[in-house]
C-alpha cells in the first residue's frame, strides 16, 4: 500500500510540474500571423505555422502533416485574398474540422480587415498571377498588422472565453507598443520617401504605400512568371537611362536575376525579409520591420 501511495504521489507531482496545456490550438498559414497570435495570446495558445519565410506562400504542398494540424486546430488564421487558394481548400476539405471552416468563428482571414491595394478591374490570366481580391501581401505595412490585431483580440476572446481578459490585456499592451514602434519607424524612414526601386515580385506594394517608395519596374515580366533574358535586357537598358536606387527581392526569391541586374547597372540589390523569420534579425514582428528599414536605409546611403 505504501508503494502504491508513493507511486500516486509521484504521478501527481509530475503532473503539477508539467506546463498547463494551451487553451487554443492555432494553425497559422503564414509566419506573420503565427507571430501575431503569439504576441496576443502568449502561453494561452499553441501556435503552428504552415509555412516559413523561405517558402513562397502561393505554392505549398497540402501534405498529410498539414492536414493533421488543421484537423486539431481551434483557430485557423490565414491571409486570404486567394493567397492560399492553391493549397488551403484541400487542407480544409481533407481535415473535416467544422470548427475552422469558412464562416465559422474559428476561421479568420487577415486581409478582410484591411484596405487592399492593386484590386484589378479585369481578371485576365494573360496578365499573370493576378489576385481578384487585390494584392494579398498585407503584412509589409505595420498599420495593417495593427488593424488585424484589433480584429483578432475579440475573436480569440470569443473562441476561448475563459481567457478573454488575458487576450484583451495582452492586446492592449501589444497595440500600445506597436503604435509607438510605428511612430519610430516612420521617423527613421523619412529619408526613404520617393526612393525608386525595382522589385522582383509585387510583394511589397503595401510597404511602398506606407513609406512612399516608387516602384519603377519588376524582375518578373508579369506577376508569377520568372525573369526572362529578354525582360532583364530591357530592364538593364531602362535602368541605364533612369537608374533606380535599389533592386529589392525577398527571402525566397532566386537572387540571380537581382544580381544580374545589379552587376550591369551598379544599382545595389537588397534582400528584404518577406515575413518573420526571413533573417536572423527578423525573429518577431518588431524585428521584422526593424530589419526591413535598416536594409533599405543602408542601401539609400
Amino acid at each position: 500500500m505504501k508503494s502504491i501511495l508513493k507511486f500516486v504521489t509521484a504521478i501527481g507531482a509530475a503532473a503539477l510540474a508539467l506546463p498547463a496545456a494551451a487553451a487554443l490550438n492555432v494553425f497559422a498559414c503564414e509566419p506573420e500571423w503565427g507571430a501575431l497570435v503569439q504576441e496576443l495570446a502568449g502561453d494561452k495558445a499553441s501556435v503552428y505555422s504552415a509555412t516559413t519565410a523561405m517558402q513562397d506562400p502561393h505554392r505549398i504542398e497540402a501534405r498529410p502533416s498539414l492536414i493533421a494540424r488543421v484537423r486539431s486546430a481551434g483557430l485557423l488564421i490565414c491571409t486570404g485574398a486567394e493567397l492560399e487558394v492553391g493549397w488551403l481548400p484541400l487542407l480544409l476539405t481533407q481535415a473535416g474540422n467544422a470548427r475552422i471552416q469558412p464562416g465559422s468563428p474559428g476561421y479568420f482571414e487577415a486581409s478582410g480587415f484591411v484596405a487592399r491595394l492593386d484590386v484589378p478591374s479585369v481578371v485576365d490570366r494573360s496578365r499573370g498571377d493576378i489576385h481578384p481580391g487585390g494584392n494579398p501581401h498585407i503584412q509589409t505595412d505595420p498599420r495593417n498588422i495593427a488593424r488585424v490585431a484589433e480584429a483578432l483580440v475579440p475573436r480569440l476572446a470569443q473562441l476561448d472565453p475563459a481567457n478573454a481578459e488575458a487576450y484583451r490585456a495582452r492586446g492592449k499592451a501589444f497595440l500600445e507598443r506597436w503604435r509607438s514602434a510605428i511612430e519610430r519607424w516612420e521617423r527613421q524612414a523619412a529619408p526613404l520617401k520617393g526612393m525608386t526601386i525595382v522589385e522582383y515580385h509585387k510583394a511589397f506594394v503595401y510597404l511602398d504605400a506606407w513609406l512612399g517608395l516608387k516602384e519603377v519596374g519588376t524582375l518578373e515580366p508579369i506577376p508569377g512568371i520568372p525573369p526572362t533574358p529578354s525582360h532583364l535586357a530591357e530592364l538593364v537598358e531602362a535602368m541605364r537611362r533612369s537608374p533606380a536606387k535599389a533592386i529589392v527581392y525577398s527571402t525566397y526569391n532566386d537572387s540571380r536575376a537581382a544580381a544580374f541586374l545589379s552587376e550591369r547597372t551598379k544599382i545595389p540589390a537588397v534582400m528584404l525579409p518577406f515575413t518573420v523569420g526571413g533573417t536572423d534579425k527578423a525573429k518577431d514582428l518588431f524585428g521584422y520591420f526593424d530589419d526591413i528599414l535598416g536594409r533599405l536605409l543602408g542601401s539609400a546611403r
